[in-house]
């Protein structure tokens, strides 16, 4: 299914406060602020809306200044998707409505693979999300906690995910594994439900909110991207390396 085929809109998380980078959203990258050239990179995906959700006006204000959509949401959110559940209420979206939580800190994303993630879900009425992964076999980043794994089924929907190095190869050496991309598509529904289903113990284990909804007995649909994919920004660190892309 073509990806231009789905009318979606692009919801993007954005939080001032932040324990390794406090103020990302508005870091400069190459004379705009991180989270406008996320904006940028989400409307040339097609998507029919985009619109930032924060907690801070100082972002809020900074997106509107660039021309893009931003709405106030409330401080104490858990997590991105709670965030995103409440923008979508206020843009009293519909319930069948198709929604993708791009990150804030992801300023080189494909726009093809926002279009793609969606245009999954929208192939997929048993799934409650889609997200993305793509293959790897770096011992490094297989080894380390900041690189979330997958395990796929043979339909391509994911059965766990984790930051310790799965799947384990038992006779040594490092297996291909995927590594995820934090994408996400919704339908609004889901996302009102989401916020009511309970916490799951791995959830908190792993500090992976996505294992809720497999906890939970819910499918989440993946896209596989061959390659891999253009870095976030976790650190003062990654927005060099980033800035060095751009450049």
């Amino acid at each position: 299914m073509s990806g231009a085929a789905v009318r979606f809109s692009v919801l993007i998380p954005a939080r001032f406060a932040s324990t390794r980078f406090p103020g990302k959203p508005l870091a400069d990258l190459a004379g705009k602020p991180m989270v406008v050239r996320v904006c940028e990179r989400a409307r040339e995906s097609g998507a029919a809306q985009v619109c930032v959700a924060t907690d801070d006006k100082r972002i809020a204000d900074v997106v509107r200044a660039h021309g893009f959509e931003a709405r106030m949401t409330k401080a104490e959110h858990a997590s991105g998707t709670e965030r995103i559940a409440e923008a979508a209420a206020q843009l009293g979206l519909a319930d069948d409505a198709i929604v993708v939580n791009v990150q804030g800190d992801e300023p080189l994303i494909a726009p093809a693979l926002i279009a793609r993630v969606a245009a999954v879900l929208e192939a997929r009425p048993d799934a409650s999300l889609a997200t993305a992964c793509h293959p790897m076999r770096d011992a490094e980043a297989y080894a380390s906690p900041n690189v979330v794994k997958a395990v796929l089924d043979a339909r391509g929907d994911a059965l766990y995910f984790s930051r310790a190095g799965i799947p384990f190869a038992r006779d040594g050496g490092t297996p291909e594994a995927y590594r995820h991309v934090g994408i996400y598509a919704y339908r609004v529904a889901f996302l009102r439900r989401y916020a009511g289903l309970a916490p799951a113990p791995l959830e908190a284990i792993e500090q992976l909110e996505q294992l809720r909804v497999l906890w939970h007995g819910l499918r989440i649909a993946t896209v596989i991207e061959p390659g891999a994919l253009p870095p976030g920004v976790d650190t003062p660190a990654d927005l060099e390396a980033v800035l060095k892309l751009l450049r």
